[in-house]
């Protein structure tokens, strides 16, 4: 009878004591609840979805604003249930997911808790099978802050360790044993760790440097533009005129800012399918879309506000290329041929702003050069992205554009061809045109113009057939020793071309008006 006893006695489960001491009694360990937005994703899930849904529809507005007095829980529930989202392709934290991964190894429940519905967490779980359970909004109830701390508890008296992100997140901590801080700002890890309890902290990278990252500030070089009626139409040496033409640009600069984080923000399954452009700031997570958003709001109020500032007219320029802006990011960028002409359209936009801001003479011939010339800089762009998809082996169209890779020989071509258009062009500007300025001090200068021109433009397209040019031939200029030199000697030759040359630059007894002056004039 003994035996037996000892026999049942050795087969029953070893018991496990919470108290810790022998290593045959180690304590169970507590679950580690995760939340998901902001936290496990680099996103929000329910931003993800309106923006899925207004990309779709842009009409959809208004159903979401018969949503809204129903309740966040309904409105997540109908977001969720209309949006068709990627859940494979949203930007994870691998840091995290490699921490969650090593404590399901030692045996920890992981469990994913969201403010999120439940639809979305569902999908989430598809991705992270690592999960042993989950909690989100039902439709009904919105798992968030108190909610979300009060659902823990009950689920689990024993205690959790919890990882979360925000402000929201702060009872949920007070509830838990253990506090883990994932990207959060420098005020709720404060807040966090005055809780009193063992913190561990996940680092964000700047997001300030994100943002800058994102309104694409090398971009405004672009908008310098704005400038050229200036010098061209004899202003230059106007304190008022410079004033007037300095708003303007400052006025464009924002908006076109504002315009790369929406056309970013549209694009974002686009842009995470791509190989470069994924590592965006929207598309990578390093900024929030609430950030975004609202910079994007700041940027396009505060260059209406410059706009009207310098008057009506650059009010229409600035509001006509927010248009075009709005109507490339919506469909145009995904129409061959259209998009790159559209670009190139809003380059010239720039010159028209200027003309408008300054008050000078329309030119045909310096509207149409600028056409053809950045048109071509657009043509690089897409022959790059083009060269880099069949250096991929890439057969099927690109994501979000409408060509295909076997297109790269006509991209080539086109951009070829605009590109030299553009330096004639600029000669029958010169010969028609140019010297008929008489407020022009040395309009000679300008000549150095089309060579400068046949340099830069040869650069880029040799760079471009070896692979070499970044997918932006802006943000490749602003970088490159030598198109950086081309820039200075263009930028001396108008001011030479504006102002003319000192007189004790020139030999003795040459006169300059002789010197600089064409006989065509």
């Amino acid at each position: 009878m003994a035996t037996a006893r000892a026999r049942r006695a050795e087969a029953a489960p070893v018991p496990i004591d919470d108290r810790g001491g022998d290593p045959a009694f180690a304590p169970r360990p507590v679950p580690l609840v995760i939340d998901l937005d902001g936290t496990l994703l680099r996103t929000d899930l329910l931003l993800e979805g309106v923006i899925a849904l207004l990309r779709a529809n842009p009409l959809m507005l208004f159903a979401m604003l018969l949503w809204l007095p129903r309740g966040r829980a309904y409105f997540k529930r109908r977001i969720a249930e209309g949006a068709a989202l990627d859940v494979a392709t949203l930007p994870a934290n691998a840091a995290l997911l490699a921490h969650i991964e090593v404590r399901k190894a030692a045996g920890q429940e992981i469990v994913l808790a969201t403010a999120a519905d439940e639809l979305m967490a569902l999908r989430a779980l598809r991705r992270f099978p690592v999960f042993d359970r989950v909690v989100a909004s039902d439709g009904v109830r919105n798992l968030k802050g108190e909610t979300k701390a009060a659902q823990l508890r009950a689920l689990y008296p024993q205690g959790f360790d919890y990882a979360g992100d925000s402000a929201a997140d702060l009872p949920v901590w007070a509830a838990a044993r253990r506090v883990i801080v994932v990207e959060a700002s420098t005020a709720v890890l404060r807040a966090a760790k005055a809780l009193g309890k063992p913190v561990e902290a996940f680092p964000a990278a700047s997001r300030s440097r994100a943002l800058l990252k994102g309104l694409r500030l090398h971009q405004w070089v672009k908008n310098a533009l704005v400038f050229l009626p200036l010098v061209l139409g004899g202003r230059a040496g106007e304190a008022q005129a410079w004033g007037s033409a300095l708003l303007a640009f400052l006025a464009l600069g924002l908006v076109a800012s504002a315009s790369y984080l929406l056309n970013d923000l549209l694009d974002l399954s686009h842009d995470r399918a791509h190989w470069s452009k994924r590592e965006r700031p929207l598309a990578s997570g390093a900024l929030p879309l609430a950030a975004g958003l609202g910079a994007l709001v700041l940027g396009l109020t505060g260059g209406l506000a410059l706009a009207a500032l310098a008057g009506a007219a650059v009010v229409a320029g600035v509001l006509a290329y927010l248009a075009l802006t709005l109507a490339y990011s919506a469909w145009l960028k995904r129409v061959p041929m259209l998009d790159t002409l559209t670009l190139g359209g809003l380059f010239s936009l720039r010159i028209v702003l200027g003309v408008a801001a300054v008050g000078v003479a329309w030119s045909p011939w310096l509207l149409t050069f600028s056409m053809f010339l950045f048109t071509s800089l657009s043509f690089a762009k897409r022959h790059t992205e083009l060269r880099g998809a069949v250096r991929r082996g890439q057969a099927g169209p690109i994501a979000g554009r409408g060509y295909q890779p076997a297109d790269e020989g006509v991209v080539l071509a086109f951009g070829v061809a605009s590109g030299l258009a553009s330096v004639v062009i600029f000669i029958l500007y010169l010969a028609n045109e140019a010297f008929h300025h008489a407020a022009l001090a040395a309009p000679l200068a300008l000549w150095s113009f089309p060579l400068i021109l046949v340099l830069f433009m040869g650069r880029v397209w040799l760079l471009a057939g070896r692979d070499a040019l970044h997918d932006d031939p802006v943000a490749f200029a602003v970088k490159d020793r030598p198109s950086l030199a081309l820039a200075g000697i263009a930028g001396l030759a108008f001011a030479v071309a504006a102002f003319g040359l000192p007189h004790r630059l020139l030999p003795q007894g040459f006169e300059p008006s002789w010197v600089m002056r064409s006989s065509v004039s």
